[in-house]
């Protein structure tokens, strides 16, 4: 039916799509905010600092709000690693020395990846951006950064570990307000920083054996800041690692790779996931796992057709220097060429390397590989929205006054698309939140906060209910953490302006700030956080101060599926879909336990088949499963 966490390439690309769309008439008016006048940078000599890796010009002036950009000092696009090309792709990175180097930035240092304008880049041919040449990070710093020693958070950003760049988030206002050095960073995506084949592993050795290359850059991107950030009035003893979607995903990955030990201090994961697949899968030679769809095997094989040539006809010596050499735009677009189909392609795997060989999820419940930091991890109440806010099978379309403004988007049964919403959105809390928690728990973390995000005090348009449609969506998160509210030209129905927004502005950055200052966060509050435990599950509803409050998790995997098993209003299909997807998403993916629910009631219900049914059906009557 709906598309999976998996299909979704592009974390935001869709929903902006829809707020574009539907406020396109907004645009003269948000236009005509803008202003020629521009705040000159100031790039004083106080503010150059030297690095392993290069001389790097600090300027003031550099954020979107100019008042805060006065107090803040970035710094841009600094190299961490070198180049991974050439014969170094699909190997880990290696360090860069140029300490005398003056580093220049760049208008693109976007790793590889499907172009998207609603994800900061755009363009390309084939629909594919970015560069090889990508591992660099940004740097902000209170002014006085020399004198001090602040506190370090990196920020991990999100898009699925296939999209998405530093240069989107502008941590400014958490740097000014909070005095902390924020580092925002650049890793290889999508299969340039995840891949398995025996021609790539086979013939490398040590951690050049790895599949996760992706995390191995955030791994050398640590290194890097424990080296150089005091330069920045950072304190490499107190680092916090913070991200969002695949960010929260890689979080979780660093703190069960044996690789990252000692690296960070503190960690924050946002709406992440353990989803892990082995290396066999990853592969999939001839298609043995029938729910891989771009196994590497796969992709290899529809490469070599479009060179014309066998696989049978190549040595592995061959076979490597194919895939060494071939494009690298080239190479991502083989997994882009059927957007619309429902696929799965692995990523993070269980390497034996930087992800123990039990996966990720059994690796945060061994005690072997326990960090023993403070953790922090949370979901959003309404996660799945920012999908099925655009999908037709929910929505429907109408135009009340005229073809020539945007449509109006209804739902067309609101007790579905709320049961579908609530169960996906819950879901991912208990597999994508309480299930880690409650492993670490197992492996002696004693620090453990457990939060929901409930903020939906948006405001209602003529063409679409927010609040009733999106709500505390994937994502709607972040802005309270930067300060930088944007969504397109409706901004202020996402984010109005006013108490409830300033209210949860604040208690994000007191939460966020306080935690990367002591590995506390309940230091601005009137209550106590509790510490997670698996027996009472409590968590910090994340809202305005009116609902702001701590609560106990009375839902689990169980009693969910057992509220799909006893919903009146869904029909069978319907049921077996939402299975499938509670059972496919964010954890481990569980087909056995799809086919023997209730009784077997699904197993004979061929979910990826409706998938693309229902898919067709709605190209065909449409021409695309989006309202747009």
């Amino acid at each position: 039916m709906v598309a999976s966490l998996h299909t979704i390439i592009i974390k935001k690309t869709l929903a902006m799509k829809l707020i574009l769309s539907i406020s396109s008439l907004l645009i003269l008016a948000a236009c005509g905010l803008m202003t020629s006048q521009q705040t000159v940078p100031e790039n004083l000599v106080q503010y150059k600092v030297q690095t392993a890796t290069g001389m790097s010009q600090g300027r003031l002036y550099a954020s979107a709000d100019k008042q805060v950009g006065a107090e803040v000092v970035s710094w841009f696009d600094i190299p961490y690693a070198q180049a991974p090309v050439g014969d170094l792709r699909w190997r880990a990175p290696r360090a860069l020395v140029a300490p005398e180097q003056l580093i220049v930035e760049s208008e693109d240092t976007a790793c590889v990846q499907q172009a998207s304008r609603y994800g900061g880049v755009e363009g390309g041919a084939e629909g594919v951006i970015g560069s090889e040449d990508c591992l660099f990070l940004d740097i902000r710093a209170p002014k006085d950064f020399a004198s001090k020693k602040y506190p370090v958070m990196l920020w991990i950003h999100g898009g699925s570990n296939t999209t998405g760049l530093k240069d989107y988030y502008d941590f400014s206002k958490l740097a000014a307000d909070k005095k902390i050095v924020v580092v925002a960073v650049n890793y290889r995506l999508g299969a340039l920083g995840w891949f398995t084949h025996p021609a790539i592993q086979g013939p490398q050795s040590g951690e050049d054996q790895a599949s996760n290359f992706g995390h191995l850059d955030i791994i050398h991107s640590l290194k890097w800041v424990r080296d150089n950030i005091a330069g920045f009035g950072g304190d490499a003893e107190n680092v916090t690692i913070f991200g969002e979607s695949a960010g929260g995903h890689n979080v979780y990955a660093l703190l069960a790779s044996p690789l990252a030990n000692g690296l960070f201090h503190r960690a924050i994961a946002q709406s992440g996931y353990t989803v892990t697949s082995s290396l066999e899968s990853a592969y999939n030679f001839q298609g043995a796992d029938r729910f891989v769809t771009r196994g590497s095997w796969q992709i290899t094989e529809k490469m070599l057709a479009q060179q014309g040539v066998a696989e049978a006809d190549l040595s592995g010596d061959s076979m490597r220097e194919r895939l060494k050499s071939i494009d690298s735009r080239e190479f991502i677009a083989l997994y882009n060429d059927k957007p619309a189909t429902v696929d799965y392609s692995p990523l993070t795997t269980a390497d034996g390397i930087v992800i123990p060989k039990v996966g990720m999820a059994a690796a945060l419940a061994d005690p072997q590989y326990a960090k023993n930091v403070p953790v922090i991890s949370g979901a959003n109440k309404d996660e799945v929205t920012l999908w099925f806010a655009l999908h037709r099978y929910f929505m429907q379309t109408s135009y009340p006054l005229t073809k020539l403004l945007p449509p109006k988007v209804t739902i067309k049964d609101s007790e579905l698309y709320n049961f579908w919403v609530r169960t996906r959105s819950q879901a991912w809390k208990a597999r994508g939140v309480d299930e880690p928690l409650s492993a670490m728990e197992q492996a002696g973390y004693d620090q453990l906060y457990n939060y929901r995000f409930d903020w939906d005090d948006q405001k209602k348009s003529l063409f679409i209910d927010f609040p009733s449609i999106f709500g505390a969506a994937h994502g709607t998160d972040i802005s309270f953490i930067t300060g930088d509210f944007k969504y397109g030209p409706v901004t202020s129905y996402i984010y109005p302006e006013g108490e409830a927004r300033d209210q949860m502005e604040r208690t994000f950055m007191n939460v966020w700030g306080d935690f990367a200052y002591t590995g506390a966060p309940d230091k601005s509050l009137d209550f106590e956080w509790q510490r997670y435990n698996s027996k009472t599950k409590p968590y910090v509803r994340l809202d305005r101060d009116e609902f702001l409050e701590l609560q106990m998790e009375t839902q689990t995997l169980d009693t969910l599926l057992a509220d799909i098993a006893a919903d009146t209003n869904a029909n069978h299909t319907e049921k077996c879909l939402l299975l499938w997807e509670t059972l496919t998403n964010v954890g481990s993916v569980d087909i056995a336990r799809y086919q023997s629910w209730n009784a077997g009631q699904c197993e004979k219900v061929d979910a990826r088949a409706e998938q693309e049914r229902i898919a067709a059906e709605l190209i065909e009557e449409f021409g695309t499963v989006s309202v747009l």
